[in-house]
């Protein structure tokens, strides 16, 4: 619909011309020109329907007549209808009692904006009448206009209880109430030169009444210098309750740190222990903030993170969504609000995990208001802003109850309204605070009321009261300190402070309007609820990312895998047991020392029955219970590894001890007593029973529980979850795995992992390793009688000490990884048990098997008949096979020396054949006879051959003499029955 300025004015549109067409919801601002004035709508919005707001009602602009018309010195004004004083306004005049009016009673303000009438005034009566009801005078400053013009329904208000406070006959009935006020405009500057006037002019002013905070601040600060009690009606400012800069001040509008109690009742009705805040750097905010922080310290609540910002909030607000601020106090103006809202919907800081506290004293459409400083539509807005929480001081009583001016809370408003001739409320500045201003008369005349009696016994009279005196001055301090009645705007009643205490209103802005919740008292601590609070979410959201603590279990399916391994590997062991014992009069068994090798089979299965505790954690028992299990399996592998390892660890070192050493210690070969070799492993076994003792008594094992980063779940939970993993820890831990005895590793005391070979790299048990291959590859080539599975035990101790090097680095990389360190950790035991049981048990079942073997010594001497064991026969066998080798070479070293005494007698015959027939008659004549044997010497062999004897075989050494003695016809042996006496010759 087309629109038109008023007459003598003019429209304002915000970034349109007129020739444009209006969007809905776009608001026009009536101007008028010199020093008139807007009456009627001053601003208009387009409507759906094409239409404007409130267009039945007309806008005008109007003259304004000059305000000093509205006050009268020692009597009152009416104004009709209230509001500023332009064409059509009418004042009517009247004279307190004791004073009577000269001049026109009525006056008018015509178009040209002048008064139809001279200001009339009230003179006093010279009478008895006037002399017997002194007056006290009250200084106000009511601000009419400026930036809150409150005084336009303060001063009616106070007007009213000033009449009904001086025709009732039980309050001050010797006195009566005068009210001399002025317009402070809610600027400092002019209040300074105003309150100078009432000050310095005549009558003495009893008590100030200001309104604005910074008004309220200058007069406060000053009226200690005149001795002046102070009583504020329309001061928020925290920094009023001040007792040591404003020692005299006392106000009913309750301060703004009023919202802090019912914020944090609140924040405990619903358990927030954690909350954010964000205001506008001014110095009322700043100062509530402080005793925000102040209150929410006490009741054990955390303020998170605090934000300021002076004319842009863009980096405060992207501070609190970088730091997980949830639950946020918001303390800023009006129109800061939308600029921090317009923020909020830029970074998504709104919805079902966020909820902001804010001041309830906007308008109630503050949010759909354009704003050409920002950038976000309405919509933008309304989202933004929706479920937020405002806390607002009840200024009018909820409760139907009639204080002590005896009207209730309506009745009043009823009152205030015929006063201001019916104006629209939310245009008349000050209404909402009117009721304080009605209160504030009434707390000062009940408080002057309780002072004439203290006075009177004193000797003292209120109207003595001048700006030197204190005792006056002390008893209206005290009278008010105590007052405590039920007023329009709820009890009253002042702090240590003199703040008012008051009862705040709770309201939710529920699809777009403000819908009350509940009321706070603070007096009473008393939270009323109604409980239609409405949430974007399944109800109040966290303070913070809610962090769900889930412990990491191993898996049960792996845990169950495993297990069923190590039992098999428990009945491998039990078979090797039995075997070894049944089996133990057998000499082949006996030879490879039983009873280190069933020790090692008890090992075994006590460090594969480890692996049941190593998997048993917060899944199976309670936490309670963990270090109990911790113990048991700390035990269980140590005595297994020790029994294991430690009899193997014997066997190499004693093989290698005998049977690698010099000629010295041959004989101790032949007698190798058990006794050493148990006694070396239970000395191996002491030292880790002695240890693990120590360590159990002194530092004992405790639950430690490790934190790893946080993970979201799946889907749209304002959660995380942080895993934890249970460990069993020491306070010296490094220190015991350090020291010899222990070779338990860090995860091996975790819940999940408990790895055999990756401990060992600890203490002496890792030297033992290191040593025990060393003395594996010293006595591989050892042969022996005594021990005669020592390859075995070498090829078992490298395994373990490949699986060892494999599992000691893995482990300690995954020991945060409960399902992958356990199963690298357990199979490592399991296959190091496994190997140790094949390699040692299984070739000496094969041999048993295959070769018959089963029979124990006494059994083999009945059945035979002969004292001859299996190891006899062997060494039968073998001693044939030498004896027809032995065989072979005398029957060629025989044939040879047959060959060569036949060499022999040819040579001597051929000798004998050629001797000269001379020489041998004068030898005969000379000599006896010649015997008929030859010359010994002639008859010598060669050099390298023996002599030749009378005896066939004289010549040969004693060796072959014997070896032909033995294999001659008369006095060959049967090489099936071969004598154990000449064993030895056949050896050499």
């Amino acid at each position: 619909a087309i629109i038109r300025p008023p007459r003598d004015g003019g429209i304002r549109y915000r970034g349109l011309t007129q020739e444009q067409i209006l969007p809905v919801d776009y608001e026009i601002e009536y101007i008028c020109r010199g020093n008139r004035v807007i009456v009627g709508p001053k601003v208009r919005k387009c409507l759906p329907n094409g239409t404007w707001t409130d267009i039945t009602l007309h806008s005008r602009c109007l003259l304004l007549c000059p305000r000093v018309w509205t006050s009268l010195e020692n009597g009152r004004v009416a104004l009709k209808p209230p509001g500023p004083p332009v064409e059509g306004t009418v004042l009517h005049y009247s004279c307190h009692a004791g004073f009577m009016l000269e001049g026109r009673n009525i006056t008018h303000c015509t178009k040209l904006g002048k008064w139809d009438s001279p200001k009339p005034v009230c003179l006093c009566k010279c009478g008895i009448e006037s002399q017997s009801f002194p007056k006290l005078y009250i200084g106000a400053l009511f601000p009419m206009s400026g930036g809150w013009p409150g005084g336009q329904a303060c001063l009616p208000s106070a007007q009213m209880a000033l009449d009904l406070v001086n025709n009732r006959t039980d309050i001050l009935p010797d006195y009566e109430l005068e009210l001399i006020y002025y317009d402070s405009m809610c600027d400092p500057g002019e209040s300074t030169k105003l309150l100078y006037d009432l000050l310095y002019t005549e009558p003495i002013k009893t008590v100030l009444m200001p309104g604005c905070s910074s008004v309220s601040t200058l007069v406060a600060e000053a009226a200690r210098m005149w001795n002046l009690i102070v009583l504020s009606y329309g001061s928020s400012s925290p920094a009023l309750s001040n007792r040591n800069r404003f020692p005299t001040f006392f106000r009913t509008h309750p301060s703004a740190t009023l919202h802090n109690p019912t914020r944090v009742r609140l924040f405990q009705k619903w358990k927030w222990t954690k909350i954010a805040t964000i205001q506008q750097t001014t110095e009322v905010f700043t100062s509530t903030l402080d005793d925000l922080e102040q209150r929410v310290k006490e009741a054990g609540i955390e303020i998170s993170v605090r934000q300021s910002f002076l004319t842009d909030p863009a980096v405060a607000v992207k501070n609190l969504k970088r730091q997980d601020a949830r639950i946020i106090v918001g303390l800023f103006y009006e129109t800061e609000a939308r600029k921090v809202f317009c923020e909020v919907f830029k970074e998504k800081l709104y919805g079902k995990k966020y909820v902001w506290f804010l001041i309830g004293w906007y308008a109630d459409n503050w949010f759909k208001i354009k704003d050409p400083s920002i950038n976000c539509t309405i919509e933008n807005m309304t989202e933004a802003v929706e479920g937020h929480v405002t806390t607002e001081i009840v200024m009018l009583n909820p409760e139907t109850v009639r204080g002590a001016s005896n009207l209730t809370s309506q009745e009043f408003l009823g009152a205030l309204m015929n006063r201001l001739g019916g104006k629209n409320p939310e245009e008349t500045g000050g209404f909402q605070e009117a009721p304080l201003a009605y209160d504030a008369v009434w707390a000062l005349a009940l408080a002057l009321n309780k002072t004439v009696a203290p006075l009177k016994a004193k000797g003292r009279r209120l109207e003595d009261f001048n700006y030197n005196n204190h005792d006056i001055t002390a008893e209206i301090y005290r009278a008010l300190n105590t007052s405590s009645f039920e007023g329009v705007s709820g009890h009253v009643v002042f702090d240590a402070q003199g703040s008012r205490m008051a009862m705040t209103l709770i309201e939710q802005l529920q699809g777009g309007s403000y819908k009350k919740i509940g009321y706070y008292d603070s007096s009473q601590k008393n939270l009323s609820w109604f409980g239609n609070d409405v949430w974007i979410g399944a109800g109040p959201p966290a303070d913070s990312t809610i962090v769900i603590e889930e412990f990491r279990y191993l898996s049960q399916k792996l845990f169950a895998a495993v297990s069923v391994f190590a039992g098999l590997g428990i009945l491998l062991g039990i078979v090797c047991l039995t075997f070894n014992i049944y089996n133990g009069n057998v000499r082949y068994i006996q030879n490879s020392q039983p009873y280190l090798n069933n020790m090692t089979a008890v090992g075994c299965m006590m460090a594969l029955a480890a692996v049941f505790p190593l998997g048993i954690d917060g899944h199976h028992i309670h936490r309670s219970q963990f270090p109990v299990v911790c113990q048991f399996r700390l035990w269980l592998l140590g005595l297994g590894f020790s029994l294991a390892y430690g009899s193997m660890f014997t066997k190499i070192w004693w093989v290698h001890n005998l049977f690698t050493k010099k000629e010295e210690k041959k004989e101790k070969r032949k007698h190798l007593e058990p006794w050493k070799l148990y006694a070396t492993v239970g000395v191996l076994l002491a030292i880790d029973v002695l240890s693990l003792m120590i360590w159990q008594i002194v530092d004992p094992l405790h639950i430690t529980v490790e934190k790893f980063t946080r993970e979201a779940p799946k889907g749209d939970l304002d959660v995380l979850i942080q895993p934890l993993l249970e460990h069993c820890t020491s306070e010296k831990m490094n220190t015991w795995l350090g020291i010899p005895p222990l070779f338990l590793t860090p995860s091996l005391l975790s819940s999940q992992t408990v790895p055999l070979p990756h401990s060992v790299v600890y203490g002496y048990k890792g030297l033992l390793l290191l040593l025990g291959i060393f003395l594996a590859y010293e006595t591989k080539s050892v042969s022996t009688e005594k021990i005669n599975d020592h390859r075995a035990v070498g090829m078992a101790i490298y395994n373990v000490a490949v699986l060892c090097m494999i599992t000691a680095p893995v482990t300690m990389i995954l020991t945060s990884q409960q399902d992958a360190s356990f199963a690298f950790a357990a199979l490592a035991i399991v296959f190091s048990v496994y190997i140790t049981l094949v390699v040692l048990f299984v070739p000496k079942m094969r041999r048993l098997i295959t070769r018959g073997e089963w029979q124990s010594e006494q059994q083999d001497t009945l059945k035979t008949g002969s004292s001859t064991n299996n190891n006899d026969e062997e060494k039968s066998r073998q001693l044939e096979r030498e004896n027809r080798e032995l065989q072979k070479i005398i029957q060629e070293k025989e044939q040879r020396v047959s060959e060569l005494r036949n060499q022999l007698v040819e040579r001597q015959a051929l000798r004998n054949r050629r001797r000269p027939s001379s020489g041998t008659n004068q030898n005969h004549s000379n000599s006896s006879p010649p015997s008929s044997q030859p010359d010994p010497k002639s008859l010598l062999p060669p050099p390298g051959y023996p002599n030749p004897t009378s005896d066939n075989h004289s010549s040969l050494p004693p060796s072959f003499s014997n070896s032909s003695n033995l294999y001659q016809a008369d006095s060959k042996i049967s090489r099936n029955h071969c004598h154990n006496s000449q064993i030895p010759l056949l050896y050499k």
